[in-house]
């Protein structure tokens, strides 16, 4: 049972991100006096002050990379590295940023869903998933993270409806970027929980062949002792 336990450690801290620094409880607390913790500034009017710093963050950016867009992208990119590092309230003030920059940028609502993903609270983090996927339907990032929900509901509950659409789903968001390797990672996961082999290895090999930076020596090892081929 040892690459069992191995694959879950791996695909828990994988999923839902690294040891955060704040609990839910206290994030809530603080986001009741601190708009920056809440998506799009909890659409909540700002002082004069604030405008002003958000009109010296829109320079900078623009100035650095010349469009909205681009400074968006780079901000999301930020907060992601944040997040990463279980910096989850540094990273929500760079998504947030990267909202300000840029409304229309999906992946801020990516970064949006991941924050409450990371928390556990699904049905926070699917209502910003949502939000992305009415601005880009063929988002495969977000549409991966929507199945990573029912992936981690089935770690959490042994409910093989829920691993039946953590596959059905992640195979849409390959179906629409098949180079995707947390795509590629997850579904050979997905596989290794199926019992289903030859396409846990499939899968597996394919995110390797594009640089494997999702695997880890430990998924790599317990794969090979299930399905040693």
């Amino acid at each position: 049972m040892k690459y069992y336990f191995a694959l879950l450690a791996f695909t828990f801290v994988y999923l839902s991100g690294f040891s955060q620094q704040i609990t839910y409880s206290q994030w809530k607390e603080e986001a009741k006096n601190n708009m920056a913790l809440i998506p799009k500034y909890g659409n909540l009017p700002k002082t004069e002050q604030q405008k002003d710093a958000d009109a010296i963050l829109v320079k900078t950016f623009l100035e650095q990379h010349e469009t909205h867009r681009k400074s968006s992208e780079t901000l999301v990119k930020m907060g992601f590295n944040y997040l990463h590092r279980g910096d989850l309230e540094t990273a929500m003030y760079r998504f947030n940023q990267a909202f300000l920059l840029d409304p229309t940028n999906e992946d801020v609502f990516w970064g949006f869903g991941r924050i409450y993903f990371t928390f556990g609270d699904y049905e926070a983090a699917n209502k910003q998933y949502n939000e992305g996927l009415a601005i880009n339907p063929k988002s495969s990032n977000i549409i991966t993270d929507i199945a990573s929900i029912h992936m981690a509901i089935y770690e959490n509950t042994k409910n093989e409806k829920e691993l039946d659409k953590a596959i059905e789903i992640f195979k849409k968001a390959y179906a629409i970027d098949s180079e995707n390797q947390n795509v590629l990672f997850k579904l050979s996961a997905a596989y290794f929980y199926k019992n289903d082999c030859p396409n846990a290895w499939i899968f597996h090999d394919k995110c390797k062949k594009l640089g494997g930076k999702p695997l880890t020596a430990d998924y790599t090892k317990a794969l090979t002792a299930k399905c040693n081929r």
